[in-house]
């Protein structure tokens, strides 16, 4: 396994975005280590834009949005978009509401039906706080479950018609046209980023095969070291990876990119 290089290079200067994943990329062993916020606080304060790009569910991009120094959340792997405007937090979607909700309750239906071959799993504890996707816990808050297993489900999931990823923690699922890579990519344009700057001034960190397709939209791309797991099973990989993993790891990064940026 030959991985990449763990210090930036002098490219990283033109970063005006930061966009990362949450779960084990800003947390790590289900805590938030308090870097975590520092850097991300340093982040803003130098002037960059930050933008929480995760599969956690409405409550908790809820919370990230009001209380974290971020300046918006797409949630449910790009279902939505949490943004403060004036002080205020707003929430937008691409499809309708009523949609969304009848989707995750045929859908909730069937993955319960199929989960009955698998008595060993259930959804997470948070369900009830989603508004799009239904989402099984492979991980976190339960022993991980095996990569086959989980191949397996989202197989079957995948089967039914809709959407299925796994991330270190979850396998989340939805009806509907959206991704990660597909909102946040219409986030930067409406913020009036054409391709060619999305591709200079934007960056994305991750730590899992969920974040494969945002490491192949933006060349400038980092994994924390835990994505180490997935080495082998990523089509597409960052450009960097850091020597620490987790928060700390993303902590890492942002030392190294405000270095270069001569705003440390």
């Amino acid at each position: 396994m030959k991985l990449p290089k763990n210090t930036l290079t002098n490219e990283w200067k033109e970063v005006q975005w930061v966009l990362t994943d949450v779960d084990d990329t800003l947390t790590w062993k289900g805590q938030l280590p308090p870097e975590t916020l520092i850097a991300l606080s340093a982040l803003q304060q130098a002037g960059l834009k930050v933008v929480a790009v995760t599969g956690a569910c409405a409550g908790w991009c809820d919370h990230i949005a009001q209380l974290w120094p971020v300046d918006a959340v797409i949630g449910e792997n790009g279902a939505f978009i949490m943004e403060k405007k004036e002080g205020y937090l707003t929430l937008r979607s691409g499809a309708p509401m009523s949609t969304i909700v009848d989707n995750q309750i045929k859908l909730k239906q069937q993955i319960v039906e199929l989960l009955l071959a698998y008595p060993d799993l259930n959804l997470t504890l948070d369900q009830s706080y989603r508004l799009c996707e239904v989402a099984i816990d492979i991980g976190q808050n339960r022993e991980p479950v095996s990569p086959e297993i989980i191949a397996e489900v989202v197989s079957k999931i995948k089967q039914l018609g809709a959407s299925a990823t796994a991330s270190s923690i979850h396998i989340n699922s939805w009806y509907g046209e959206h991704s990660k890579k597909a909102t946040s990519l219409a986030f930067l344009h409406e913020k009036g980023l054409s391709e060619s700057q999305i591709t200079s001034q934007a960056c994305y960190v991750g730590d899992s095969l969920n974040d494969e397709f945002m490491f192949a939209t933006l060349p400038k791309s980092v994994g924390v070291a835990n994505i180490k797991k997935y080495w082998d099973k990523l089509q597409h990989h960052p450009e960097f990876v850091m020597s620490e993993s987790g928060g700390y790891g993303f902590a890492e990064f942002v030392k190294q990119l405000l270095a270069i940026k001569g705003a440390a």
